[in-house]
């Protein structure tokens, strides 16, 4: 029962680390908004839209204006740096260079400290993750990238969504300072459903500027493949684990049929069939392994919520988010735990079912 009670719990923790990162990505985004980006860029960081390109897009018929007239449309630049982690070690980090109507845009980020960052100043703010995850990133600290040094003039949270691994600046303070002459993508907010769809036609049939517009949740959705490693690496190590915790349920077996011989012995003599004998056989070893299960996803309960980051093959920075076990994952952990149990006591029980009668009340 412990050993398939550690396999489901390690089962249980890795497939939380996928389900955490898928979640993350997923609610990311506003389903108002679309985000442009080059034809044929996998990423925000690597598309390269001009400014010119981008005043064309934000003249477009159909975007919704701010009160002051301005078109809610944020150019945006992407830029890895890379900054020492608190424990030990650096890593890259994605910072976002916002437009004006940049926060507009994502109502559920929310400054939680400090005051939003200046246009045309060296200022950022940083996610609530990032700060409690890097050196230099906290409330009034600063830290160096690009030609000079940025001062953390707020704290963000942006919901447990992938813009909690990032740094907001000012985009045209970003270009300056990392010698960007571009910038990496467009996040407009459509009229209406309609104007959103006529936008998105009109972009992507435009031959001179070669742009593609998404749903910004599209978009974030198509980025849930950063976790697939993870989900792999997770049923691998499992079925691995699994053939040991299968071979540890079968010796249980096998020894309690050799210390309960004389009873299957007269069991058979009072009458009761082989497939009784063999049924009783599985269905304890089902039991002793369903026990496994419920002990394994006990274990793993205490790592949920416990923030941690890992790497993120379509922008190469890291990406943070949080453990996450559901009712279904650990559902899913029991099942395994069957499955083994199951695999476990198949042959014992057959050994079980056709030991001879006399044999048996011999033992």
């Amino acid at each position: 029962m412990i050993c398939i009670g550690l396999v489901v719990a390690v089962f249980v923790m890795v497939m939380a680390l996928a389900r955490g990162l898928v979640s993350t990505f997923v609610t990311t985004g506003d389903a108002r908004n679309l985000l442009v980006i080059r034809k044929g860029a996998l990423a925000e960081s690597s598309s390269q839209i001009t400014v010119d390109h981008v005043r064309r897009t934000s003249a477009l018929d159909g975007i919704q204006r701010t009160p002051q007239g301005e078109p809610m449309a944020s150019a945006e630049v992407i830029v890895l740096i890379t900054l020492p982690r608190r424990s030990s070690g650096t890593a890259h980090v994605q910072v976002r260079g916002l437009g004006p109507p940049g926060l507009q845009l994502r109502p559920y980020v929310k400054l939680v400290e400090g005051r939003m960052f200046q246009p045309g100043k060296r200022e950022c703010i940083v996610s609530r993750k990032l700060a409690k995850r890097f050196q230099h990133c906290r409330l009034g600290e600063s830290f160096e990238a690009g030609k000079g040094d940025w001062k953390v003039v707020g704290i963000f949270d942006a919901q447990k969504s992938a813009f909690e691994s990032e740094i907001w600046m000012d985009a045209d303070e970003a270009r300056e300072a990392f010698n960007r002459s571009f910038f990496c993508s467009v996040a407009i907010r459509p009229e209406s459903d309609a104007a959103a769809r006529k936008l998105r036609d009109t972009i992507e049939n435009d031959r001179q500027t070669r742009l593609r517009a998404f749903s910004e949740t599209e978009y974030y959705q198509d980025q849930v493949k950063t976790a697939r490693p993870l989900q792999v690496f997770g049923i691998c190590l499992a079925a691995i684990m699994s053939v040991g915790a299968s071979f540890s349920a079968m010796n249980t077996m096998y020894a309690s049929i050799g210390r309960r011989a004389r009873e299957i012995g007269t069991l058979r003599v009072l009458g009761f069939k082989r497939r009784s004998i063999y049924l009783s056989f599985v269905i304890e070893s089902l039991m002793i392994a369903a026990a496994g299960g419920v002990l394994g996803c006990i274990l793993s309960l205490p790592l949920h919520g416990i923030a941690t980051g890992t790497f993120n093959w379509a922008t190469f920075a890291e990406v943070a988010f949080e453990y996450r076990i559901t009712p279904e994952l650990m559902s899913w952990g029991i099942m395994f735990a069957l499955l083994m149990g199951l695999l476990g006591a198949l042959l014992p029980a057959r050994a079980a079912a056709r030991k001879p009668i006399l044999e048996a009340l011999r033992a």
